[in-house]
Order: C-alpha cells, then structure tokens, then sequence
C-alpha cells in the first residue's frame, strides 16, 4: 500500500474508531503494514489503537467497558480492510501491553476472489470509462493478463496495487486506480463513514464534521517577512463546507503584497472549491474558468467566477503557485487555471497530469475502483493537463520552489513605492537569507 492511502485510510479509522467508542475512550489509531512491524507479514496490515488507560489493569477495565465496541470494529475490518488481519488495543508507553483481535476468518466467504475482483473491475470500466474505446482495449489487455494467472493467489493489497499499475501502464491515466475501500449498495458504508444521514442537510453536516479533521485541506496561513502571504492547501474541499474556512484564510492575507500557494502536496478535490478559491484572486467581472464534459451524458458544465466572494478580494498584487509531481487533479485545475488566466506564476515541477474528474465505483466490500467519468477543457488552451501534467512558468526542483518563489516575491516588494521602512527591512534581510542560501 503506497504511504499517501495508507495515511488517507488511517485517517478513516480514526474517524470510525470515534464514531464508535466516543470521544475520550480513544486517543488514536494507527495503521502499520510489512515493514513497520517485525509481527506484519507481506500482504498485511496492522491497526494499533491507543486507548485511554494508563496501565494493564486500566486496559483490561477498557476492555470490559467497550467489548462490544471491539468486536463491531473487528467485523467492519474483516469485512471493509480484510487485509487488516490484526488489530491491537494498547495504551502509549513503551513496552505497554496489548489485546490483540485477529482477524478469525469467520468473514472470508462474503469476499470475493481476485479473479472475480477484476472481472467486475473490468466491467465497470468499460460501463463508465470517459473514453470507451480506450476502456475496451485496456478491458481486453487486463483479461489477457487474467487469463494468463498473473493475478491469481494475490492478497488484496498486492492484487490492487498490480491492477492499478496495469491500467496506468495501459492508459496512462493516473485517476484511474482500483485501491482498498468499497461497500457494494448505497446502505453499505466504507469503513469510516458514519451511517449514511436521512436528509442533505444532515449529510452536509456529516461531511463538514470530517472536513474539519484536516482544516478543510488548509494546513498553515502565515505573513511571511516582507509582507508576503503564504498559504499551504494539502487539498481543494468542496465550499459548501470549507467556505468559512477558505475566507478566513483569505483574509489573513488580505493586506499582504504578494502570495505564495503552496500546492505541491495537493493530491485534487472539488472543481466547486477550485472556483471559490479563484474567485478570491480574481475581480467581480465574468471570468470563464473550465468546462467539464460528460461523456455519458454528452452534456458540458461550465464553470465561471463568482461575482461575489464573502471576505476580502485579492487583486492587482503578485501570486506564486508551488508545484511538485505530486500535485495532481483538483491541485493542477487551481495551478493550471490561474496560469492560463495569467494570473500566477506556477513554480516547482511538471505536476502528475491527471485532469479528468472521477467516481468511485463499488467492486466489493472492500475494493473500489476510481474511473475518470468526464474530462476538463479549459476556455483559454482549448485543452487540459491530461498527461502533460502543469508545465511551471519558472522550473525548480518541489524542495526549491519555496525559496525560489518567496526570492521573487521579496523582489517584487522591494520594488514597490512607499514601502514602509520596517516591511522594507524585512524584504532585504529575507532577500539576503534566500541568497546566502543558494
């Protein structure tokens, strides 16, 4: 399992383990795979929970309290995470003992086999594929595979993982992903999700609940010397939810003289937020942002700036967008629209070059499969980053992008008039750091 799902399904646990024992019974979960534990073996996972206690007999009374707990998040593992076959209850002390869970294989007959896994993988791909003649000869190249055995005795993890790598070798198209996680009918939540709410207003609220767990993907807002903003955005949520969230930080920057977006660890999210974020850089005049298409409908979605934001607008003063290939969907549609507007200068590397918005299809109880349903065309290019990835205005490696872009907003602001004195100072000294540096 690479790290990046590996951290995005731990952090499902937790959720789920909060949703299931309460607050305060549980400090945190962590996930663990072959090579974090010498007790894992290839093929599996570990889900280590810390509890609040602080010796054995305090573990054993938790025990006695939340047994009923224990044994529901057993059968959601075995179930959802087959591959989690062990599950630990501790508490955070080196050497603190453990109850351990595992998995009894009680649940093994409700899964399917691997070969099923990708025959239905398959099926879905060549039902809802954004281009179906690509979906049919990369559908006929998998099977050639399958019937070749090359998936056969493959544990979950190594079977997804494989599955995955073939399409992308085959298409090219890294949003395509088959990965752990499914649930095969809407009454069937992945792990992690709470039971699906009656009404949109309660599921919203569900959703804005899990959005505050990681700030909405805004993970730091600062002034930077000189009087440069700096914001670090890990993802684009949806402003539905992440709205109060996204101009609060806005407003923090409001007064600065020049902002640097970081986006080199954006792995996508909602071509919604992505507007509402541009909106912010961009006057109240229509501006078109993107257009998406859907192949199953043949219909087009355009998407414009909003004519109005709540907060401050961000206008006339120099923006830097931080790249790295890691940068990937939502995270290219942000760096790639405000490039094509002029609006930024992008600085870092090439992103991953994945532009076609996907939907994640249920394979089983614990896989899924992620198919690109439509594709962007911007209005400036006439095209996308498909493949290409975002081409930087100013190529530097992810780890200098930083510097080299905080050098030229510093730059910008010395060139100013009426710069005050002190902001002034601060400009050379920050300039004069970056230099010495390299």
């Amino acid at each position: 399992m690479e790290r990046a799902e590996q951290a995005m399904v731990e952090r499902i646990i937790n959720h789920e383990m909060q949703e299931s024992f309460g607050a305060g019974a549980v400090q945190r979960a962590v996930l663990l795979q072959h090579g974090d534990d010498p007790a894992i073996e290839p093929g599996q996972l570990l889900v280590r929970v810390f509890v609040e206690a602080s010796d054995e007999p305090g573990l054993t009374v938790w025990q006695s309290a939340h047994q009923g707990g224990i044994d529901a998040i057993r059968r959601e593992l075995s179930l959802r995470l087959p591959a989690a076959r062990l599950l630990e209850f501790t508490f955070d002390q080196p050497g603190a003992p453990r109850i351990s869970v595992p998995d009894d294989g009680s649940l093994a007959a409700e899964q399917l086999s691997g070969r099923e896994i990708v025959t239905k993988a398959l099926e879905l791909l060549r039902a809802n594929y954004v281009f179906p003649e690509q979906a049919g000869q990369a559908a006929t190249a998998i099977e050639a595979r399958l019937e070749a055995g090359e998936y056969d005795d493959l544990d979950e993890i190594t079977l997804t993982e494989r599955l995955t790598r073939d399409l992308h070798e085959i298409t090219g198209d890294r949003h395509l992903r088959v990965v752990l996680g499914g649930g095969p009918g809407p009454r069937r939540q992945r792990i992690g999700e709470p039971e699906e709410p009656k009404d949109h207003e309660a599921r919203r609220l569900a959703m804005r609940r899990m959005g505050r767990l990681d700030n909405f993907g805004i993970r730091q807002v600062e002034r930077l010397d000189g009087n440069v903003g700096y914001l670090d955005v890990r993802r684009v949520a949806v402003p539905a939810n992440a709205g109060p969230a996204i101009g609060a930080a806005m407003e923090l920057v409001a007064g600065t003289y020049a902002l640097i977006i970081d986006l080199r660890h954006n792995g996508g999210g909602a071509p919604e937020g992505v507007v509402f974020w541009c909106s912010y850089l961009l006057d109240e005049r229509p501006t078109h942002l993107n257009d998406i298409f859907h192949a199953d409908t043949g219909e087009t979605r355009q998407f414009w700036a909003l004519p109005y934001v709540p907060g401050t607008r961000y206008l006339d003063r120099p923006v830097y967008v931080l790249t790295s290939g890691h940068t990937f969907s939502g995270g290219e549609d942000f760096a790639y629209t405000l490039q094509a507007l002029g609006r930024a200068t992008v600085v870092g590397e090439t992103t991953g070059g994945g532009a076609h918005p996907t939907r994640g299809f249920p394979i089983s109880a614990a896989v899924h499969i992620g198919i690109p349903f439509a594709r962007s065309v911007n209005p400036v290019t006439g095209t996308n980053w498909q493949g290409t990835g975002v081409v930087p205005d100013v190529p530097a490696d992810a780890e200098r992008a930083y510097d080299v872009a905080y050098a030229r907003a510093v730059e910008k602001v010395l060139a100013m008039d009426d710069v005050p004195p002190p902001i002034a100072d601060e400009a050379r000294e920050a300039l004069a750091g970056l230099q010495a540096a390299g």
